[in-house]
């Protein structure tokens, strides 16, 4: 995915802890092993420090895993990678649901810094 379509902005309180929630409830990719797609929800929260997330260029980015075969795990992590590289906040988690496939659902969250 490309990374260098997310675009920041200065946070104006970085004097402030806040939490930023960001909810994507119509994410897309595809399955690499069936080929079949994959619908799910995507929930990123984090605590800015010196910039924010521009959401036009999330939507984007995030439109960038539409065709693309990779599993849940890989995208969770991903993103998670791909937004504390650009962001650097003090602290982001990114939770992952995924629709029932056969029948099972799947959640994945990861959080940055990992919790000692």
């Amino acid at each position: 995915m490309k990374k260098e379509i997310l675009e920041v902005f200065d946070n104006t309180f970085p004097g402030r802890d806040y939490t930023i929630e960001i909810v994507n409830p119509e994410f897309t990719s595809v399955c690499p092993i069936t080929a079949l797609p994959d619908f799910g929800t995507i929930i990123i929260r984090y605590i800015p420090d010196k910039s924010c997330v521009e959401l036009k260029s999330l939507k984007y980015y995030f439109l960038e895993f539409r065709n693309a075969g990779i599993f849940y795990e890989n995208i969770t992590n991903t993103i998670l990678d791909d937004l504390t590289s650009v962001l650097q906040p003090r602290e982001m988690t990114v939770i992952t649901q995924w629709k029932a496939r056969g029948g099972i659902t799947e959640t994945v969250s990861v959080t940055w810094p990992q919790k000692q």
